[in-house]
């Protein structure tokens, strides 16, 4: 199969002339982003433990649901790219903060598993629709060849999430049953949410930038570039979530105690914070290939230290921070991924496909963690296993590298 040379960095067809660039959009998505994921991701692992406590679930069933939501996010991912590149961000934003809302609500009241499971299921919906891929899809649109700016602005705010809402979600804990605490942080998601969707985002959708010319009209989503590149996200995403989510367990077998694990966490995302002011320059020195295996490759080293390194509890937190600078790369990495090699024409759709998978294996992250820990005999055993996952990533990222695009 003959592949015409690929689209690189910068060269990407974005689209011209003058875009839509409202003012308003940026703020709302920085406080949407924070919001959204610091409630409806990041308050789940800080609330586990009272969780399990308080109702006797298991964590592996509770894991399961949190499982689930991440699982119903990547499917329902796919068709909402499709809308997004027809219609714009507004309607499916604000509809998923709603959904969000209720969901959080339905968590906070279930009084059982089926209708615990069916809150997360909601919360997978309100995933796909108000988290970082129609974000980007509303922003690679309006920006256009100024995309990374943007998105990197957007993403700054979001590494916030951790910071903010791990603390936050921690200290309400102390003071309120954990379905309080859910409740309060529901009042929050719909207080800021759903106006900053509906509100900030009411204006004109921009048409689609031209398709690039392509000699050989295979369907992008059909040549090996991208589907190895999705293999790569793939494995590379369930080590970073298993990560994320398993941080909190492996520092208390260390001696931490929960809320100085919280606070862990939220200084990772910090480091996100950090990492993402990083990616800018990184991206205009390097190859892309060149940043995706280096940044993969960053990953499993850290997660490798921590695996290793027993402590003390200080370097242990500063490991904490270097793996969130590192994953903070990475969402700037996978954000730009599809326009990088072949334009943003159908971006939505494209982000959808490629990060499907790579979402799936991040569903599946926090309960296979949970259930492999105690095989392995504890999270750093686990730990060097999601090393060794991102190792192989790597190779993959630079073995599906290639000189060229097809037709979307």
């Amino acid at each position: 199969m003959t592949i015409v040379p690929s689209i690189q960095a910068g060269a990407a067809v974005t689209g011209t002339g003058v875009r839509s660039r409202p003012r308003a959009v940026l703020p709302a998505l920085c406080a949407t982003q924070i919001t959204s994921w610091g409630i409806v991701y990041y308050a789940f692992p800080v609330l586990l433990p009272r969780l399990t406590a308080d109702t006797g679930w298991s964590a592996n069933a509770a894991t399961g649901a949190f499982s689930l939501a991440l699982l119903v996010s990547a499917l329902v991912g796919i068709p909402v790219g499709r809308i997004l590149d027809r219609r714009g961000p507004r309607a499916v934003m604000t509809a998923g903060s709603v959904i969000g809302v209720l969901a959080v609500l339905t968590i906070a009241a279930a009084p059982d598993l089926p209708v615990f499971f069916l809150g997360w299921i909601l919360a997978g919906i309100a995933m796909a629709a108000t988290f970082y891929p129609p974000a980007f899809a509303a922003i690679t649109r309006w920006w256009g060849p100024d995309r990374v700016r943007a998105l990197t602005i957007v993403t700054l705010a979001g590494g916030l999430a951790s910071t903010v809402f791990a603390p936050l979600t921690a200290t309400l804990a102390e003071h309120l049953s954990w379905r309080q605490t859910y409740a309060v942080l529901a009042l929050i998601l719909a207080a800021i949410t759903v106006p900053g969707h509906a509100l900030a985002l009411r204006v004109p959708w921009p048409p689609a930038p031209a398709a690039p010319h392509a000699a050989d009209r295979t369907p992008v989503a059909r040549t090996r570039p991208f589907v190895v590149l999705a293999a790569a996200f793939t494995l590379s995403g369930f080590a970073m979530y298993a990560v994320v989510i398993g941080l909190i367990p492996l520092l208390t077998e260390r001696g931490a105690d929960a809320t100085t694990a919280a606070w862990a966490l939220g200084l990772g995302g910090a480091g996100q914070t950090l990492g993402r002011t990083l990616y800018s320059g990184l991206a205009a020195h390097t190859t892309v290939t060149a940043r995706t295996f280096a940044l993969i490759v960053l990953g499993g080293v850290t997660t490798a230290a921590l695996a290793l390194i027993p402590g003390p509890l200080p370097l242990l937190v500063v490991l904490a921070v270097l793996a969130g600078v590192v994953r903070g790369n990475l969402t700037l990495l996978q954000a730009t991924a599809v326009t990088d090699r072949w334009g943003a024409t159908h971006y939505g759709r494209l982000s959808g496909l490629l990060g499907a998978p790579a979402h799936i294996a991040a569903a599946l992250a926090p309960w296979a963690g949970a259930a492999l820990a105690g095989p392995f005999g504890g999270y750093p055993r686990l730990f060097g296993l999601l090393a060794v996952l991102s190792a192989v990533a790597a190779c993959l990222a630079v073995w599906g590298r290639s000189d060229a695009a097809s037709a979307p």
